[in-house]
């Protein structure tokens, strides 16, 4: 890995390319009737909440206008599913202790999206003692407490405290990362930061970590051709001080992105003739490789030209336009 100024050609080709896909896919994130009762919410909910999460970031901070807009229509039809925030109202009146509605709401309160009845359901709820349960493990308490701070809530935790106690707080052996805690670390980073809209919020130590570590791990999921793990390790590259950019990762994700722009999970593209199932073997890895692509772009501007020229209403003097007040 080298800092400096990445490939702008080859990133924009790899997010032009996934968010096509992504919008010609966009009809398999639409919810079931029964979204709210009986479905699976890995597979309803779970999608068209990380549709949000990303192409809300892609829409705000991507130097190009055309990829920006390509992922705000994306995030509108997300809340269009959502029926402008009823959902979310209904999920937590059926599960109060849930966190996942509130998790998925505070990606659409972040871009000011806000439901009434939703603002007077989360005062309550997560207040109630259950909610002050601890999650199975620190890091999806590090996402419920990210989704409290966005939606203007107390949280119900020290977030710096729970962060102490996650994979990447505690510094591990990184010879021991296995896959399930490789994608906890990377998950460390993305609450931590705001999905990148906060690099600055990496403490020296850890970032000394991952810098030092992050080639052995890509080459290590590289070679086992798992992308949408490549691609959440080279999100977490971009949202380190003078990002570095490894060149041949990138051109190895690039190489597996398949003619029509999707990004196969693990392998080769499928091919499969059930279009579900063709679709849930590429949508995650597809949105992970747009985001990716996107922070890889900003420190590529950031590092060759200075800083990025304003692009919304969300650009703060000093700041980049990833870097809101909220996010601060």
């Amino acid at each position: 890995m080298t800092a400096g100024r990445g490939d702008p050609e080859l990133l924009d080709d790899l997010v032009g390319r996934s968010l096509g896909w992504l919008t010609e896919w966009r009809d398999h994130f639409r919810l079931p009737p029964d979204a709210t009762t009986d479905a699976d919410p890995n597979l309803t909910l779970k999608p068209l909440g990380e549709l949000a999460e990303l192409t809300q970031l892609i829409a705000s901070c991507h130097p190009r206008a055309d990829f920006r807009a390509a992922a705000q229509g994306l995030f509108t039809f997300a809340w269009r599913q959502a029926r402008e925030g009823e959902l979310f109202a209904e999920l937590i009146r059926g599960e109060p202790h849930a966190t996942y509605p509130v998790e998925i709401y505070g990606a659409f309160a972040q871009a000011g999206l806000r439901h009434p009845a939703v603002e007077e359901l989360v005062l309550t709820t997560t207040g109630l003692r259950g909610w002050r349960v601890a999650r199975e493990d620190h890091t999806r308490t590090l996402g419920v407490l990210n989704a409290e701070r966005r939606i203007g809530l107390s949280q119900h935790a020290a977030f710096d405290a729970e962060f102490a106690l996650t994979g990447l707080g505690l510094l591990p052996e990184p010879w021991a990362l296995d896959r399930r805690a490789a994608y906890g670390v990377t998950h460390d980073v993305f609450h931590l930061t705001d999905w990148g809209r906060n690099r600055r919020r990496l403490a020296p130590e850890a970032a000394g970590y991952l810098r030092l570590w992050l080639p052995s791990w890509l080459e290590n999921w590289l070679e086992e051709q798992l992308w949408d793990l490549v691609g959440e390790l080279l999100a977490v590259a971009a949202c380190l001080p003078a990002a570095p950019y490894d060149a041949a990762a990138w051109r190895r994700l690039a190489d597996a992105q398949a003619g029509d722009g999707g990004v196969p999970e693990t392998g080769a593209a499928p091919r499969p003739d059930d279009p579900t199932e063709a679709f849930r073997a590429c949508y995650h890895s597809t949105l992970v490789t747009a985001f990716a692509g996107t922070l890889a772009r900003i420190a590529s501007e950031e590092a060759g030209t200075g800083p990025l020229p304003v692009r919304d209403a969300a650009t703060v003097a000093g700041r980049t336009p990833c870097e809101s007040e909220a996010a601060l």
